[in-house]
C-alpha cells in the first residue's frame, strides 16, 4: 500500500516560515493532482492546498496569500512553502492525492508558538 512521507515540519515563531516536502512514486506523481492537508488537535483533517499536474493551484481561504504549493516533476516531489505562519496553523500536515485516496502517512508536525 502506497504511503507518502512528509518532512520539513518543526517549531517556528509567529510570522516565521517553513517548507514542507513530500516525495511520491513516479507512477502516481506524474498523473496525480497532489495536495497538502492538515489536522489540528480536536479538529477534522482539512484540505490546505492542491496542485494539478499542469501546475494549477487552489488554496483554503485561511492560507491564501501566505502558503504556496508547488511541484517538481523531475523529483516527483510536492512542496508547501508556508510564510507568515500563525498559531492557528499549528497542526500535523499530510500530503496525499487531492482525493485523499492513498493511505495516510505519519505527517509532519508544524507548531507555531512564541
Amino acid at each position: 500500500q502506497v504511503q507518502l512521507v512528509e518532512s520539513g515540519g518543526g517549531l517556528v515563531q509567529p510570522g516565521g516560515s517553513l517548507r514542507l516536502s513530500c516525495a511520491a512514486p513516479r507512477i502516481i506523481f506524474r498523473i496525480a493532482t497532489m495536495a497538502w492537508y492538515r489536522q489540528a488537535p480536536g479538529k477534522q483533517r482539512e484540505l490546505v492546498a492542491a496542485i494539478t499536474t499542469g501546475g494549477n493551484t487552489n488554496y483554503a481561504d485561511s492560507v491564501k496569500g501566505r502558503f504556496t504549493i508547488s511541484r517538481d516533476n523531475a523529483k516527483n516531489t510536492v512542496y508547501l512553502q508556508m510564510n507568515s505562519l500563525k498559531p492557528e496553523d499549528t497542526a500535523v500536515y499530510y500530503c496525499n492525492l487531492a482525493s485523499g485516496a492513498l493511505a495516510w502517512g505519519q505527517g509532519t508536525q508544524v507548531t507555531v508558538s512564541s
